[in-house]
């Protein structure tokens, strides 16, 4: 059985219902967006931040329709978010597909974005979840912040360990942290209980995205990104930035030229993926990648043994050894 189905196991009536539940948010009266609409659902993915909404609100009482309202706001800003990314990133495929700029333009995808922000906004007001909308709306300016951050730091090629932590934390981990502060405020008024699960959302989103940087080192083929596409799109992430921190600095000087080229040859990044390797820049990366794993988990050990923590302590595993 799929880990992820297994995962989903106690919450699975729930999550079939959201499926029908978030497919009419996502409807609209203007063909052409209509359209662009239809195409995201179809390419909808592993559904994890609202999978991560409903278990947090059963870990933490009883599901009710505030639940389904977070986990729509927070699926919403997460499609605009991959959306708006593709434009920022230039990219051409998201999933395995062609991304809504390939298809359309950029401008029309800049627009899709703003209408699905806008669309969760509403939902929130219209079902009165201004709580829901302060978690939301804290998290899109933290990503937003943490974007411009990593734009500024990546011209200048100084990227430092307390940079890329302040970065992921902003962007990552702000958007797993509001998927679980709603989960629990959805079901619960307590200021402890909602900031725990905040926390907690903070250090699976930083454990994940260090796994997700360490994916592009290890060129497993099946990470749904090629092996050393960081590397060719100039991105500098905790495995190379503890690498050059060991590296002499004709070593250093010489790794940074080849990762600024805009043009490398296979050699080029195979040489920069084994410099990081035998630096110790995987190995750095995992630790600090089990650092904010255990603290998750820790969070988890006031919690009673149910069906829900174990699919709960599963995720937390999942995230940090996913092979894509």
């Amino acid at each position: 059985m799929p880990v992820l189905t297994r995962i989903r196991r106690p919450i699975d009536k729930e999550m079939a219902e959201f499926e029908a539940y978030f497919g009419k948010t996502m409807r609209s009266e203007i063909p052409l967006l209509n359209i662009i609409l239809n195409y995201i659902l179809r390419r909808k993915g592993k559904q994890m931040r609202p999978l991560l909404v409903f278990l947090t609100a059963k870990l933490n009482g009883e599901i009710t329709e505030a639940t389904f309202v977070a986990a729509t706001f927070v699926e919403l800003l997460h499609t605009a978010s991959l959306v708006h990314d593709d434009v920022v990133d230039d990219a051409n495929e998201r999933r395995g597909a062609l991304s809504i700029n390939a298809l359309w333009n950029s401008k029309i995808a800049v627009l899709v974005g703003d209408y699905l922000l806008s669309k969760g906004m509403l939902i929130s007001v219209e079902k009165n979840r201004f709580d829901m909308l302060e978690i939301v709306s804290d998290a899109v300016k933290s990503m937003s912040e943490g974007e411009l951050l990593q734009l500024q730091k990546s011209r200048k090629f100084n990227l430092k360990e307390e940079d890329y932590f302040k970065i992921i934390k902003s962007k990552t981990a702000a958007l797993l942290a509001a998927c679980t502060a709603c989960g629990a405020r959805s079901v619960s008024d307590d200021s402890d209980t909602i900031r725990m699960m905040k926390d907690f959302g903070e250090n699976i989103g930083i454990a994940f995205q260090i796994r997700d940087d360490l994916l592009d080192y290890e060129g497993t083929g099946i990470t749904g990104k090629a092996a050393g596409n960081d590397i060719k799109e100039r991105k500098i992430t905790l495995p190379l930035i503890h690498a050059l921190e060991q590296a002499s600095y004709l070593k250093k000087r010489h790794i940074l030229g080849i990762v600024k080229n805009r043009k490398k040859t296979k050699a080029e990044i195979n040489e920069v993926i084994s410099f990081v390797s035998e630096n110790g820049g995987m190995v750095y990366a995992e630790l600090k990648m089990n650092e904010y794993r255990d603290k998750a988990l820790a969070i988890l050990d006031s919690y009673p043994d149910s069906e829900v923590l174990e699919s709960m302590k599963e995720f937390v595993f999942y995230t940090t050894s996913r092979k894509k």
